[in-house]
């Protein structure tokens, strides 16, 4: 008896044949009839009653007119048959090499079934199947080649794992699916909602990212941050969807909260300026113009660049001094130590009581 390796038994898939075979001994009807009343050999007959010829369409409805007996009914039967043979067939045929790359994503996959977009007690090869649905693609094995259709900007740094980077970012699309926006992607109206979004500095962590979203949603923008993990070394991710809204997704893989609110204004600034054709993967170590216009807008979002110069240019970086000035510029004191810190005017150890973590809920 052939076995899935589910404990599924080959023989438990019920070939149309069997029923046919079935009602033909419950009519007293022999093969002989049957043929001469659907017009085929005697043989043909034969073949689909011993399970080895299929029921086509055409002869369903010689049976239709033969035994009374709709040829949907046999249709359906012979379909389903089908499918649940290509069922076991696939997952009896799922190649180590599937295997490994599902123990490669063990991580990323844990937190799927976590968050729901997988069962969580499917293992093994059915868990393979699931994951390929999952994707959108009929084997792990040609995730690398995906990158290669130019719907992504896949790096060739080393530790870009393609087969974590494609499912972090199908990750990311599912969580904001569901998502509901007022509008369209708007530009003024994103502008506009920079200064309610600065405030959130100041409130409760627990409360940004719900609020985050109100407001993101009001411009036509899905938000949500998500978990990071090892070979998706990516700080955020910003998709043009067919609807003309965008879905913006951030990680916290440094956790500090003046990185996070850089990050967030960076990919921002990558809206405003226009940078998004289709798909935007920010990695941690992109270089280029249009990084340096998010880079940009980000700092002289969070704080004034001309007023920023000339405090720099004063070279007083005490404590005492760093608090005066933000509060001038209504920021939180870890904002400028973090730009302080990146444009080299303090190192990093100074001021680590002042720096505030952000424990924020991931998808």
């Amino acid at each position: 008896m052939a076995k899935n390796m589910n404990g599924l038994s080959r023989e438990f898939i019920i070939h149309p044949g069997e029923t046919l075979k079935e009602i033909l001994e419950d009519r007293q009807m022999s093969q002989k009839e049957l043929a001469i009343r659907t017009d085929v050999t005697e043989p043909h007959v034969s073949s689909i009653v011993n399970c080895q010829k299929a029921i086509s369409v055409s002869y369903a409805k010689k049976l239709e007119y033969a035994l009374g007996i709709d040829a949907s009914f046999w249709v359906n039967l012979q379909a389903n048959y089908d499918k649940e043979l290509a069922d076991f067939e696939e997952i009896n045929g799922i190649s180590d090499r599937e295997l490994e790359i599902l123990k490669r994503l063990d991580s990323i996959v844990k937190h799927l079934k976590t968050i729901g977009l997988l069962e969580p007690e499917t293992r093994g090869p059915m868990l393979v199947i699931n994951l390929r649905k999952l994707l959108n693609i009929s084997s792990l094995i040609r995730i690398p080649e995906v990158f290669q259709t130019g719907a992504y900007r896949l790096a060739t740094a080393t530790n870009v794992d393609p087969y974590v980077l494609f499912t972090w970012l199908r990750m990311c699309d599912l969580i904001v699916e569901e998502q509901e926006t007022e509008q369209g992607l708007d530009i003024d109206r994103l502008k506009d909602k920079i200064p309610l979004i600065k405030e959130l500095m100041f409130e409760d962590v627990a409360d940004v990212q719900s609020r985050l979203k109100t407001y993101l949603a009001e411009c036509g923008i899905k938000f949500s941050i998500v978990k990071n993990f090892r070979g998706a070394p990516v700080q955020g991710v910003i998709k043009k969807n067919d609807d003309g809204t965008l879905n913006l997704l951030m990680t916290t893989r440094r956790k500090f909260a003046d990185i996070f609110w850089f990050t967030f204004f960076h990919e921002i600034g990558h809206i405003i300026n226009g940078d998004i054709e289709d798909k935007l993967v920010d990695y941690d170590f992109a270089k280029g113009e249009a990084e340096d216009r998010a880079d940009e807008f980000a700092a002289n979002t969070l704080i004034d660049p001309a007023d920023y110069a000339g405090f720099v240019a004063k070279r007083d970086f005490t404590l005492p001094s760093i608090k005066r000035f933000s509060v001038e510029q209504n920021i939180l004191t870890y904002i400028l130590i973090g730009r302080l810190q990146r444009d080299g005017h303090v190192r990093y150890h100074q001021y680590l009581g002042e720096k505030v973590k952000y424990v924020l809920p991931e998808g």
